[in-house]
């Protein structure tokens, strides 16, 4: 990784701010990573959502392994927890798992707490861990009950990962502002290179 002597790394920033490939660019030169994917497949008929993810899946090396997480919003928690010393995990993002989160499929569950256990899971883990997620604090107040709830939890998680975190980044237009600490280290303080505007972010 990158970042030399941090163990984990929040990287926040809003759509098509370069914040994936700002994560990707951190572990670009770690020996060992794993992918872990949380957003659903989607709906089917959705070309838009499915090309996002393929550009997504593009960009990712060959030699990394890629983890599915969409089918229970727990088992990010558990790959984390199970996670080796010798490995370095890319989580994108937090967006796409309180999506899993909030689905009716798996209600009633209780959201504080398993962002709670989410936050544990990362101070405890034993690998480097860089965690990708939607800054959704400078939006307007969603309209819809959904969009409040969504909102409301992905901004919870975003707060309890950051506070989890040795490390948090903002990236916006593609430009890193570290948060914690305020100042970052020479080989993490880069731009994001430039993406054509069908890249995702």
């Amino acid at each position: 990784m990158s970042v030399d002597g941090w163990n984990t790394v929040l990287v926040l920033g809003g759509i098509r701010s370069g914040k994936s490939e700002f994560a990707e660019s951190l572990v670009a030169d770690a020996p060992v990573v794993r992918y872990v994917a949380t957003a659903p497949e989607g709906d089917p008929e959705d070309t838009e959502w499915a090309t996002r993810l393929a550009a997504h899946r593009a960009r990712r090396p060959g030699s990394w392994s890629t983890e599915e997480t969409a089918a229970d919003p727990r088992r990010l928690a558990d790959v984390l927890e199970s996670a080796q010393p010798n490995e370095t995990l890319l989580v994108d993002d937090l967006g796409g798992w309180v999506t899993v989160l909030l689905d009716p499929d798996h209600q009633p569950a209780d959201d504080v707490a398993t962002i709670a256990e989410l936050a544990e899971a990362i101070r405890a883990c034993s690998a480097r861990v860089v965690l990708v997620s939607p800054e959704v604090g400078l939006s307007l107040v969603p309209t819809t009950p959904l969009g409040r709830a969504f909102t409301d939890a992905l901004g919870a998680a975003n707060r309890a990962v950051a506070d989890a975190c040795d490390a948090v980044v903002l990236v916006v237009a593609g430009q890193p502002a570290w948060l914690k600490p305020a100042v970052p280290p020479a080989s993490a303080a880069g731009a994001v290179p430039a993406v054509s505007a069908a890249g995702t972010g």
